[in-house]
């Protein structure tokens, strides 16, 4: 694509004031942004239905492309990929959506229309239940269904987990921002945002001096639904941004997934509720998932099974400790006395192996002597 239809793609996004809607519309009826500008004076004659307000604006292009200008020098200065609706590597799953963005910037190495995409979303205060479900669902994953593409918006909580165990898996996970590329936000997701430029990408329609306000995170949801061909919510209050992603993919069509929680947690609740309103459909692991999806290979899924999915998240435990981890996974949180009926291990072995498991990050100590498996 040309420089001159980016910069006026990218201008069009300042003078449409970031009404999404409108740009969109905007730009399909024309069919590109320089035909938009080259008519600027009677564009009237072309969009039948333009109002007088935006038949002024549309009339006055250049702060606009000054603003895009200097934008550009930032693109090409950062190796960032300018996507506009024409662009054959704009994500075309949110191509279909009726309010995608006009403009894309990406920093990335990730195929953005690879065949299987999720995104996985919830609440920023994950439980350690919350991240022994994404731990798990991802590695799992990873085993059933390798080649899927992860998706989520960077944020504490469920979102930085999701990615941190893509990565750690081996999956590439895209991050879309509520911001420009010039920064990160959170400051301390900068080094896993770092990794996924290498493993996968960073996605924004925001350019670069753009504060992360709420709004915009807002804004940013419907990017996440609208790339992926599923949503699923690990953990949510009765309200948040995860179940705001939701609704907006249920608007789209697309399959939403929830995991369930004990009843009353508040982090469960919304999941829950969802799942009662048939608002998603309720999964245990990644098998429902890829099941439900259709993207079995039977071969893979036989192979899984026998070698033994969770055999494989700690490669480096010796028989005894496996053994512990084994329990733990199939019920976490074990007072000490408990765990050492159900393996067999003797108090005073199991203390020893435990405290080698604390050192290794796979459990850690909670009160009144209970282990917690870490994901």
């Amino acid at each position: 694509m040309n420089t001159q239809e980016l910069l006026y793609a990218m201008a069009l996004t300042r003078i449409s004031n970031f009404n999404f809607v409108q740009a969109l519309h905007l730009y399909r009826t024309v069919g590109s942004a320089t035909l938009l500008y080259e008519h600027r004076h009677d564009i009237g004659d072309m969009i039948c239905d333009c109002s007088p307000r935006l038949k002024e604006a549309l009339s006055d292009w250049d702060e606009p492309l000054r603003r895009a200008e200097a934008e550009y020098q930032f693109i090409e200065q950062h190796q960032i990929q300018v996507l506009t609706l024409n662009s054959t590597d704009y994500p075309q799953r949110l191509k279909e959506c009726p309010d995608a963005p006009v403009v894309l910037y990406y920093r990335g190495s990730a195929d953005l229309n690879q065949a299987k995409i999720i995104d996985i979303v919830g609440t920023r205060h994950c439980t350690s239940y919350g991240k022994d479900l994404i731990r798990r669902l991802i590695s799992e994953l990873r085993a059933y269904c390798p080649q899927v593409l992860i998706v989520s918006g960077l944020a504490y909580g469920v979102d930085i987990h999701a990615h941190r165990n893509a990565l750690a898996c081996g999956n590439e996970t895209v991050g879309v921002l509520a911001h420009g590329l010039d920064m990160i936000y959170p400051h301390g997701h900068r080094e896993t945002a770092s990794e996924m430029v290498k493993h996968g990408g960073l996605l924004t329609e925001f350019m670069t001096q753009t504060n992360a306000d709420k709004p915009n995170f807002v804004r940013r949801n419907r990017i996440v639904a609208g790339i992926s061909d599923a949503t699923i919510l690990i953990e949510s209050a009765v309200k948040g941004g995860g179940l705001i992603t939701t609704g907006i993919a249920q608007s789209y069509n697309r399959a939403v997934f929830a995991f369930p929680g004990a009843v009353g947690a508040m982090y469960s609740e919304g999941c829950n509720h969802l799942i009662r309103d048939n608002g998603a459909a309720l999964i245990t692991g990644a098998r429902d998932l890829v099941r439900a999806m259709g993207w079995e290979d039977n071969e893979r899924l036989q192979q899984a099974q026998q070698n033994g999915i969770e055999r494989n998240l700690f490669p480096e435990l010796s028989e005894e400790e496996q053994v512990v981890v084994e329990c733990l996974l199939q019920m976490n949180d074990l007072q000490l006395n408990i765990l050492s009926v159900k393996t067999g291990i003797p108090i005073g072995r199991l203390t020893a192996l435990l405290f080698q498991l604390e050192m290794k990050g796979v459990v850690k100590p909670l009160a009144g002597g209970t282990y917690h498996l870490l994901g």
